[in-house]
């Protein structure tokens, strides 16, 4: 099987090195890296449309080698889809490991998930992996030290059983891994973030010119059981199921119901 092994931290990132290094001492698969020049964080699916991108081969310590892009994570796997390494398609994408977690609503904003999302707009099987330090922080800020052992040989067997792992078509897996040592494995569902940013002066230069911090002030989070928030803060790796399915199903039919036609009337009388 083809995997591609991608992320947002940027080709040289520990995280991505550990997960590369498990993945491919499963027999029968062929791991392929296709990741940023450097740290993407943040850039949720950006893509680069404007210019073109530069890629460069680049070799690690065991002598194999990957490709660091310009781009974003996105533009990424759309690279190994669209051939850019010769005779190799993915069929999975597996993206991270992260450093710093991605749980509830900041998998809106990440890049690592941004990656796996587009392996689900592309038809191809996907996982996002994320690490939190060992500091154990729960917001998404990076820590300081990290340690990958856990989550590269868990994420390595998920991908080892994938074909019995009851995955819907269309779904991801967002894995999530607490800073200290594993006390268990919880699926959950996405938690609740609570945002406090603040609109924060960093520099004013005069003439209306200023610079300002908005994003990042101490975020909390809702503690409730089932959530992935929930389960890292007590320790377990937290696996999430997550789709690309945006529609509220229940809000079409009010919409159906308020007769939104009825709008064009004035409308249409004015054209007559």
């Amino acid at each position: 099987m083809n995997v591609l092994v991608t992320n947002d931290d940027g080709i040289e990132a520990e995280g991505l090195l550990a997960l590369r290094s498990e993945l491919a001492a499963i027999p029968g698969l062929r791991v392929v890296v296709v990741a940023p020049d450097g740290n993407r964080s943040a850039m949720a699916r950006m893509i680069t449309t404007r210019r073109p991108l530069w890629v460069q081969e680049t070799f690690f310590e065991d002598g194999s080698s990957g490709y660091a892009t310009d781009g974003t994570p996105v533009d990424c796997v759309r690279f190994a889809q669209l051939g850019l390494v010769e005779g190799f398609t993915p069929a999975l994408i597996v993206s991270g490991i992260n450093h710093g977690s991605n749980l509830g609503d900041d998998i809106t904003y990440s890049g690592t998930v941004a990656a796996a999302f587009e392996g689900l707009i592309l038809g191809i099987p996907a996982i996002a992996v994320s690490q939190q330090s060992t500091e154990r922080e729960m917001d998404f800020r990076f820590g300081r030290t990290f340690d990958f052992t856990a989550a590269a040989h868990f994420t390595a067997g998920v991908v080892a059983e994938l074909d019995s792992v009851p995955l819907p078509r269309g779904t991801l897996l967002n894995i999530n891994v607490p800073g200290a040592h594993p006390l268990g494995v919880e699926v959950t569902r996405l938690g609740k973030r609570i945002y406090r940013d603040e609109l924060q002066l960093d520099t004013d230069e005069g003439s209306g010119r200023r610079r300002y911090w908005i994003y990042g002030t101490d975020p909390d989070w809702h503690d409730e059981p089932g959530t992935d928030l929930a389960a890292v803060a007590q320790g377990r790796i937290s696996v999430t199921p997550v789709h690309f399915d945006l529609t509220d199903v229940d809000g079409i039919d009010a919409l159906v119901a308020h007769d939104l036609t009825r709008l064009l009337a004035p409308a249409a009388r004015e054209l007559q």
